[in-house]
């Protein structure tokens, strides 16, 4: 069969420049024209930007943590649901209806408040294991639905080969399930760096903490969370287009 590959739908490339480049320009255009007016610094933009990398810093350092955990998390869990063990099926099914239960900033309460009473966690590692755990729990049924959808003929020809199972998973099944699995953990991604605005509750210096703390301090609520949330459209729309450079990269013919 010839043609192009299937792949996740995106917009067009013309839309997608038109928003990276107006979103840009805002975030480039408001500090320069305060600059231009010779606005007094506290309570400018300018003063915002100055801020921004301190919260950006966090945000993305969440975000990568949190989707390795998240990865390991879900592919552990995601072969505990295949197992051929009736336990550890059951286990890895609790574990994934529990966890999609409880929301997460419930989650990240209960890890930083309710288990600090016991544990002394950091405010970050407390972010990590939260996003972890409940982002774990999505991306089990994407591992899951991955093994699932590699013929079983491929497990079978590499057992006729003599590999035993470990060797089938790891070195023919799992690396042809994770390239089709790439849009799917790629979304979940995008999900988790919006939702690190949640960390503002553990007193996080993200980048909704520092805008709240500006804000408050300078009374300009508007202009503040305009430019906030332009900011995070920015970083959604590049890493959207990195997840689209890796399903082209790995894209399955």
């Amino acid at each position: 069969m010839t043609g192009s590959p299937a792949t996740r739908a995106t917009p067009s490339a013309l839309g997608w420049n038109v928003a990276v480049a107006l979103s840009f320009f805002f975030l480039i255009y408001l500090p320069a024209k305060d600059v231009y007016l010779d606005q007094p610094e506290p309570g400018s933009y300018l003063a915002l930007l100055k801020l921004l990398p301190l919260g950006i810093g966090y945000t993305l350092g969440v975000t990568v943590a949190g989707s390795a955990a998240a990865i390991l998390v879900g592919l552990l869990v995601g072969l505990g649901m295949l197992s051929g063990n009736r336990f550890i099926r059951w286990a890895a099914s609790f574990y994934t209806e529990i966890l999609r239960g409880i929301p997460l900033l419930v989650l990240l309460f209960y890890i930083y408040y309710a288990l600090g009473e016991f544990l002394n966690i950091p405010k970050l590692a407390a972010a990590v294991v939260g996003f972890g755990f409940s982002y774990g729990a999505y991306m089990a049924d994407v591992f899951r639905a991955g093994v699932e959808a590699i013929p079983k003929e491929q497990g079978e020809a590499a057992r006729s080969l003599g590999m035993n199972p470990r060797q089938t998973l790891f070195q023919i099944i799992l690396p042809q399930a994770l390239r089709t699995i790439i849009p799917a953990i790629g979304n979940q991604t995008l999900g988790m760096l919006k939702d690190t605005s949640l960390v503002s509750v553990l007193a996080i210096s993200d980048i909704l903490r520092v805008a709240n703390e500006y804000a408050t301090k300078h009374f300009n609520y508007f202009e503040t969370y305009t430019y906030i949330a332009l900011t995070y459209l920015m970083l959604t729309l590049l890493m959207s287009r990195l997840v689209t450079w890796l399903e082209t990269r790995f894209q399955v013919y």
